[in-house]
């Protein structure tokens, strides 16, 4: 048995396909983790959702901001943007089966033999494993209570309050937790969020750093596998923590990696989040002469 995990889809699911069938994934006995963000922005978010639905006992998931986006468009269709791609799954006739499903997947998973966790954007520094899977389970259980639900998905936007404290209660609490944990880029070290900076791992504002930065960091001893930012372009240099979002939805690459032994392989997309076609001779030459 292989296990993978795969960056943010996004609706981009000719990509994916590229990415399974390159390691010739076998559903009866590997793996797929998913780092969230499965879909909107996307040319295929509905087809993306049911793909996955279909072979949803190969999969582990975790959920990204753009997946609650979803649920909480669901409960009240105000919420929608003119960027969303979420109209054609809300409109489809297994909405209900495919958001029951969505809302039923975690915000972290932890692979205890392997030592690995999944996550859409992060752990703060300040919180142990212990604390974060605790914490993950309280939204968690929010989002598959039918009376709960309403209000966290009401409640969930915003960017305050901004920093932990284990006095907070009630929605409040909620979104502090799920902020951290589909959101978060930059932090200090005692965990106050900036969501503002989506730019390069060296573009912090004054007195922030990115959340895997700090060596008081508190999941040293993990390996943490993520998505969310895609200006990292799935490069970090932190020892143990591996960024998997490589920008596909912005004409970029999806990246599919080998969990036990760290191989990675991508599929180029173009703009539309498709797969790119090869480059012409033209543009190879091009690319050897100013290489």
């Amino acid at each position: 048995m292989a296990v993978y995990a795969v960056g943010d889809l996004q609706g981009c699911l000719e990509p994916l396909k590229c990415l399974l069938e390159r390691v010739r994934f076998d559903p009866a006995q590997d793996k797929l983790w998913l780092v969230g963000d499965l879909v909107n922005r996307g040319p295929q978010s509905l087809e993306t959702l049911r793909f996955l639905y279909g072979m949803r006992e190969s999969l582990v998931c975790v959920l990204g901001n753009h997946d609650l986006h979803l649920l909480a468009a669901g409960h009240n269709i105000e919420r929608l943007k003119k960027s969303d791609t979420l109209r054609e799954i809300l409109d489809a006739p297994d909405r209900v089966e495919l958001l029951d499903w969505l809302r039923s997947q975690k915000l972290l998973h932890h692979d205890a033999e392997r030592n690995v966790v999944l996550v859409h954007a992060g752990i703060p520094p300040q919180w142990s494993l212990k604390k974060a899977l605790r914490y993950a389970a309280e939204v968690e259980a929010a989002l598959r209570d039918d009376s709960l639900l309403p209000l966290f998905l009401d409640g969930m936007y915003g960017n305050e309050p901004n920093k932990w404290d284990s006095a907070l209660h009630g929605v409040t609490r909620l979104r502090v937790i799920t902020n951290y944990f589909t959101r978060m880029r930059f932090c200090t070290a005692d965990g106050k969020l900036d969501l503002k900076g989506k730019e390069g791992a060296n573009t912090a504002p004054r007195g922030y750093a990115p959340w895997f930065s700090y060596k008081e960091r508190r999941t040293q001893d993990l390996k943490i596998i993520f998505g969310h930012w895609a200006a990292l372009e799935g490069q970090c240099d932190e020892p143990g923590i591996f960024a998997l979002d490589t920008g596909c939805v912005w004409g970029g690459a999806m990246t599919l990696m080998n969990v036990d032994t760290g191989e990675r392989l991508t599929c180029k997309c173009d703009a539309q989040g498709g797969v790119a076609p090869p480059p012409t001779l033209a543009e190879r030459f091009r690319a050897w002469l100013y290489r």
